[in-house]
């Protein structure tokens, strides 16, 4: 039996949202009974809905336990990095190759987003404009292969933009603005040069923090501030 759309994606967009938010902290247990009468659908959609974000890395579906908010090791932060470097770079050349000015209209409106983001210093905002950025390009490749392969990934490297917000907003941005120019100019040697560094510009703090996640003492909703919470001392 399939649930009806909008319930079934009522709830994965809910989930989704708080997942990559770091509103469901990662390894949270996620009780089908609890989230049915929260979200207000039934547990057919609700199962058709983690269902689709195991798929997308976010949750696990454990046997005997149920659903999880899956997590980060820094095995998969690696596996994560070293897929957007070669892909992430293939598409930005692919972007500057066949730039226009009606292809870039709606790159130059996310790197609009970015910056008013990055000046509101608002860390959520930023994340979801960091990650809209970085989709627009490969949609701007226009090749259809590298599209599939590098959606189903979209949601988690957003997810890791949540959990690593502490790098330089500021600096995120810039690396951006070189990259847009480098597109907009048709210079594709150089963007996919820039499109590599700035990915890699952030795989060693990515990694190092994925090292402390398993730390009880460690608090992702904290990560996405930039801050290591600090214990209270009695």
């Amino acid at each position: 039996m399939t649930a009806p759309a909008s319930l079934r994606d009522h709830a994965y967009q809910t989930l989704k949202r708080r997942i990559v938010e770091v509103q469901l902290r990662p390894g949270a247990r996620l009780v089908e009974r609890d989230l049915a009468a929260e979200l207000d659908v039934s547990r057919i959609p609700l199962r058709e809905a983690l269902r689709m974000l195991a798929t997308e890395g976010l949750v696990l579906l454990v046997p005997a336990k149920g659903a999880l908010v899956a997590t980060f090791s820094p095995a998969d932060v690696r596996d994560l990095f070293d897929i957007r470097e070669v892909l992430e770079s293939l598409a930005a050349r692919l972007a500057a190759e066949r730039a226009t000015p009606d292809t870039l209209a709606p790159l130059t409106h996310r790197m609009a987003e970015a910056r008013t983001a990055t000046v509101s210093r608002d860390l959520p905002r930023i994340a979801a404009a960091n990650a809209a950025f970085h989709a627009e390009i490969i949609a701007m490749a226009s090749n259809p292969l590298l599209s599939n392969v590098m959606g189903p990934l979209a949601a988690r490297t957003e997810w890791l933009f949540r959990l690593t917000a502490s790098r330089d907003p500021v600096e995120q941005c810039s690396e951006h603005e070189e990259l847009y120019g480098h597109i907009a100019s048709g210079a594709a040697d150089e963007a996919a040069t820039s499109a590599f560094a700035h990915i890699a510009a952030g795989r060693e703090l990515s990694i190092t923090l994925a090292e402390k996640w398993s730390d009880p003492d460690f608090d992702p909703e904290l990560i996405a501030r930039g801050r290591r919470r600090r214990r209270v001392q009695s």
